[in-house]
Order: structure tokens, then C-alpha cells, then sequence
């Protein structure tokens, strides 16, 4: 590792009313200490105690060039684990610039992204589930991401993995012990034990595997796409969630003709939009296209919204859409209701029985809405709760997995305790069971960074922006 010091500007670069430098490594204090004057002055930063926080300027050449605060943490105690040194300064973009220039002048380098976070998981300070977790809460675009991100920082990954890491080294220590000194350690009744016990680790591991879909959601936001024939009121109603025009609104069908994207939270819940143009069919060359891309966007959606203009009779276009989206989670809002009803919902829930795959009706949940009259938004976002967190979005004691790198090591574990359940039911020896329990021990082991290579964590960090 690099012991070199680093420092970075750890706020955004736009104008803000504070910039923070942050110094990290063992000449951070003494950097500090050529370009800190105190307003008497004085400097000798190494006199200072720990979590202590100066009043001064920051000097270079004899000169002012900003008044600003100086937190100090010595180490072990700090971010990092390593001394650190924070210049709160005025928060111009090129006011921080300056300091950090003359920060690098005196001593420190350009820390590479992500490297404070490094360099605190090298230096055993947190474990890699909780550096990812750092990068979550950056990135959080809601409310139960940011909560689960804060949950998994403290530590609610990290203490489910290491409880079961502990489970299964015990058994691998207890059959080698055993194989190594037979005429001491007994393997009778062994067999069953072992059973049992991995039978609740394989459970254990499943619960984690099954909540990494919600968590998914609860990160990314859930794919929503609008579909419908043209004029249906798939544009109304995007404006209605949006809060404003997003989407041009005409009574000529056909006028939204390319996707169009956007990201909304109803009640904490991230839904990433997308408007598509109507579908039909068309000799327009630029409308088929945009057609072609509403179908391939539908094929990836997490969610379909289909939009169901009920003031006019089912068509070819309708039974398309309804054979498109048997497949999918999807909400059917059956629009335009405070004009006369030519489509009902019994026609439409007819026609998905019959379009379904060997004619089993789906879950369909019909929502009647007035994009006229703003009806029907209230119930969508309970209908959206229903789908996808069963009528409830908390977060409670459970874990949930929300990185896919977890989430595959993950499954790496549960294969391997699955050989291992098989090995069992085969009899077979007992140095077989070590085998795949330690494949499981090491699978585990990824998440928390105690089995990872240099490349991927190399990888893991660059992804962090500069000053974290």
C-alpha cells in the first residue's frame, strides 16, 4: 500500500458556501503545519490535540490566501485510520483549487478516486461491504436506498456474513481436527449435525439472495415504461406524475414518436419513466421507429403501465400490446373515464385471459383514471407498494442485499453449501464436505474483502469520486 500522503478536494467543484481540502497520511500534519497560521500568528500544528478545530489563514509564499477553519485527527483515530487534516475554506471553485495547489507545493500528491475510502479499508478501519456502502449513500436516489445504505455502513452486511463465516469455519476446523487426531476427536453422530447445520445456513443464504430483488429496486428505482396506443393518455399522464409539461400533449395521435425519459419518487419510491410513442400500425417511417424502440424498451421494463383509452373500442394495436406485456408486472389504466366507455375492464381482463400463455390469467391490476380530472394517481402509487414491497416499504432488522457483487457471491455460497448437502446425502467422506465448505467460506469472504484480489478491488475504488 501506498504511504505516501494524498489530499483532494472532498466537497463539490461548484461555487458552495464551504470547500473542504481533506490531507491524509503520516506528513499531514507537518504540510499543514507550513501553510496554517493561526490568527496570533502562531502555527505548530503538532501541538494541537486530536478532533480539535483552529481558526486561521492558509499562507503560501508569505501570502493570505484564505481564512479558514482546520479540523485535525490523529491517527488511528480518523477516517482514514492515518493522520488527516481538513481545511474548511470559502467554498469558490477556484478558492479551493488554490489551497489544494498549495497543499500539493508543500508535500501531499493527488489522491486517486476513492483512495481515502482505500486506504481506510486497508487499514482495517472498515471492511469492503462498508466502503461499497460509502459509495451507496453518494449515489442514493431515495429515501429507503439512502436508509439501507446507512444501515449497511454500520455494519448489517457485515455482521450476517462474518456470523456465518464463523459457522462454517467451526465445521471445517472440527473435520480437519478429527481427520488429523481420530483417536481423539469422535465423528460419530457428526453426519446428522452437519445436516442440520447446513440446512440453516442454506436458508440463511437464501433469505439474503431473495431480497436482493427488492433491494435492487430500492437502489436503482424500478424500470417503469408507458405504453399504449397513440392518444391513449400516455403523455398526460407522465406530466401528471412529473409535476409539470415534460411531454408535449396534442389531440393528434402520433405526436410523441421517440422515448422519453424521466426519474420521479411517489412517496420515497424511485421510478425511472419512460414515455414511449404510441403503439400501432404505420407507414411512417420515423413512427415505426419509434414503435420498434417502445417494444424493445418494453421487453426491459421492471414495470409496464399500460394506458387504455376506454372512450374508444378495442383494436388490433390493443391485443399486440396485451400479448406483449402477458409476461410482465404491469398496471392497466383504463383512461379518459369521464367520457362515455366503449372499452370496459371486462373486455380488457377477457382479452389478456385469452392472449395469456396457456390461458392463465395473470394478477391484473386495473386503475380507472382521469388525466382530465387528475383521478387515479393516489391509487397508482398504492398499486405500485402492492407489486413490487407487498403493501409496505420498511426497513426493519431484515438485511437486504442491494450490490450485485454481493448478490452473485452470494450465490457462489449457496451452490457450494448445496454440494455440500449433496455430499451428505451420498455419504461421502468427510474431507469432501471440507471442500465445498471452504468454497463457501472463501465465496463469503469476497463480500467483505477478505478474499479479493487486487485488480478487483483496484476496480472497486475507481468507481468512488476523487476527495472520498
Amino acid at each position: 500500500m501506498k504511504s505516501d500522503t494524498i489530499a483532494a478536494i472532498a466537497t463539490g467543484m461548484t461555487d458552495s458556501g464551504i470547500g473542504i481540502v481533506r490531507i491524509s497520511g503520516e506528513d499531514a500534519v507537518m504540510i499543514v503545519d507550513k501553510i496554517y497560521r493561526s490568527k496570533s500568528g502562531k502555527y505548530c500544528f503538532h501541538d494541537f490535540k486530536s478532533h480539535s478545530i483552529h481558526y486561521g489563514y492558509i499562507v503560501n509564499k508569505g501570502k493570505i490566501i484564505d481564512e479558514v477553519m482546520v479540523s485535525l485527527m490523529i491517527s488511528p483515530n480518523s477516517y482514514t485510520a492515518e493522520d488527516t487534516v481538513e481545511i474548511n475554506c470559502h467554498g469558490g471553485v477556484l478558492m479551493v483549487k488554490n489551497i489544494l495547489e498549495t497543499v500539493i507545493e508543500n508535500g501531499a500528491r493527488l489522491a486517486e478516486p476513492g483512495e481515502f475510502t482505500k486506504r481506510a479499508f486497508l487499514n482495517g478501519r472498515i471492511d469492503l461491504s462498508k466502503a461499497e456502502a460509502v459509495m451507496d449513500i453518494i449515489h442514493s436516489k431515495n429515501k429507503f436506498s439512502l436508509e439501507n445504505s446507512i444501515r449497511q455502513l454500520r455494519g448489517s452486511v457485515s455482521e450476517i456474513i462474518r456470523e456465518l463465516r464463523e459457522d462454517i469455519i467451526y465445521e471445517i476446523a472440527f473435520i480437519e481436527s478429527a481427520l488429523d487426531d481420530p483417536e481423539h476427536i469422535s465423528l460419530d453422530g457428526y453426519h446428522e449435525r452437519l445436516q442440520e447445520k447446513t440446512e440453516s445456513i442454506l436458508g440463511r443464504l437464501k433469505k439474503l439472495i431473495d431480497s436482493a430483488e427488492n433491494g435492487k429496486i430500492m437502489k436503482e428505482g424500478i424500470h417503469t415504461v408507458i405504453i399504449g396506443k397513440p392518444n391513449a393518455g400516455k403523455s398526460s399522464f407522465l406530466n401528471l406524475l412529473v409535476g409539470e409539461e415534460k411531454a408535449i400533449v396534442t389531440d393528434i395521435a402520433g405526436t410523441t414518436r421517440d422515448v422519453l425519459e424521466e426519474s420521479i419518487s411517489l412517496n420515497g419510491i424511485q421510478l425511472n419513466i419512460i414515455d414511449t410513442a404510441g403503439i400501432r400500425f404505420t407507414e411512417d417511417a420515423v413512427e415505426k421507429i419509434g414503435v420498434e424502440r417502445a417494444r424493445k424498451f418494453a421487453k426491459e421494463a421492471d414495470l409496464i403501465v399500460y394506458v387504455v383509452d376506454v372512450s374508444v373500442p378495442l383494436d388490433e394495436s390493443d391485443y399486440d400490446i396485451i400479448h406483449m406485456i402477458s409476461d410482465k408486472k404491469f398496471v392497466i389504466l383504463l383512461n379518459k373515464t369521464d367520457l362515455p366507455v366503449l372499452a370496459t375492464e371486462d373486455m380488457v381482463r377477457d382479452e389478456i385471459k385469452k392472449r395469456s400463455e396457456k390461458n392463465i390469467l395473470p394478477e391484473v391490476r386495473f386503475i380507472k383514471t382521469s388525466m382530465k380530472e387528475n383521478e387515479g394517481i393516489d391509487v397508482f402509487e398504492e398499486t405500485i407498494k402492492e407489486l413490487f414491497f407487498n403493501g409496505e416499504i420498511l426497513l426493519n432488522d431484515e438485511v437486504v442485499i442491494t450490490n450485485m457483487r454481493h448478490k452473485e457471491a452470494v450465490m457462489d455460497a449457496y451452490e457450494s453449501m448445496l454440494q455440500v448437502k449433496e455430499s451428505l446425502e451420498n455419504n461421502m467422506p468427510e474431507d469432501f464436505y471440507s471442500i465445498d465448505l471452504m468454497s463457501c467460506y472463501e465465496s463469503l469472504g469476497r463480500i467483505i474483502g477478505e478474499e479479493i484480489g487486487e485488480d478487483l478491488m483496484n476496480e472497486i475504488f475507481s468507481q468512488f469520486c476523487m476527495g472520498k
